[in-house]
């Protein structure tokens, strides 16, 4: 029952200009909720529970890239479970500050292993901190999901890149899709401006509010120019080219999530925790 192009909800900073400025389009954004929230909401029942800990007892504490952040966090309905998803936002600058102010020496620090539940990630996880990498990481789950096999594709480059919009066609299993990737709040209005007029002939968008996305983005270390952004992009990549599991379908704790508790992707469940609604808002 979705409106195309269907455009992505993760950047809260662009979901506040739609809300502001567009609400007419609302009803194209996806309504699944960003990562920060759906780990919160998860957080504070799947993992209590499995955990045998008092819910009412987690504190909750994102590290974002993103000032916007602290704002999603703190929007009235992030609390489906009874809870706030997420109690805490600092950014990476802040905490790169906490560090410092304790004398924390990461290299004399002990390997440890990740807590599990929810301890594991992908490769997909990781390039969604970069312009075009929401993008990548779906269209390699999609792919193999309409397919029902895995497929010798990985890396879509056709979405790579830094230009601030980028058109792909994108051969999904013998059906084109056409999907566009936008970064910087200038380039998601024209966008909108043409979704308007009837000109954006795409089925799928991605929209990042920070120049290179999250890479970019406004609780990030300072200053930030192209080259430290195509710094952090290549460290990204690298980061996915390097990780064991490269796609999020592939994640055996988030398969688990959802054969043992979740339910169907489309439960009621799932969508009560996952999902959340947008709304018009005045300044």
């Amino acid at each position: 029952g979705g409106v195309l192009p269907m455009i992505t909800s993760c950047s809260p900073g662009w979901v506040n200009m739609i809300e502001l400025k567009y609400p007419e389009l609302l009803p194209h954004l996806s309504t699944a909720k960003s990562p920060q929230q759906m780990f919160g909401a998860v957080a504070k029942t799947y993992f209590a529970e499995r955990a045998g800990i008092d819910p009412a007892k987690i504190v909750s504490v994102s590290v974002m890239p993103c000032t916007a952040k602290k704002a999603e966090a703190a929007r009235e309905e992030m609390c489906a479970s009874g809870y706030r998803d997420v109690d805490v936002v600092i950014t990476t600058r802040e905490l790169g500050r906490m560090i410092r102010e304790a004398g924390i020496d990461f290299n004399a620090l002990e390997e440890a292993e990740f807590d599990s539940p929810l301890g594991t990630g992908t490769g997909a996880a990781v390039i969604f901190g970069t312009t075009g990498g929401v993008m990548e990481a779906a269209l390699r789950t999609v792919a193999e999901v309409v397919a029902g096999k895995e497929l010798p594709k990985l890396e879509y480059n056709e979405v790579r890149g830094m230009e601030q919009t980028r058109e792909a066609v994108i051969d999904v299993v013998g059906v084109s899709v056409k999907v566009a990737v936008v970064h910087t709040l200038k380039s998601a209005k024209m966008m909108l401006e043409r979704i308007k007029a009837g000109t954006a002939d795409y089925q799928f968008i991605e929209v990042m509010a920070c120049p290179g996305g999250c890479i970019g983005g406004g609780g990030q270390p300072v200053p930030v120019d192209a080259s430290i952004r195509q710094k952090r992009r290549e460290a990204i990549f690298n980061c996915d080219r390097t990780s064991e599991l490269r796609k999020s379908h592939e994640n055996q704790e988030i398969k688990t999530l959802y054969d043992t508790w979740l339910g169907k992707p489309l439960s009621e469940k799932a969508h009560s925790l996952l999902h959340t609604h947008y709304h018009a808002q005045n300044r």
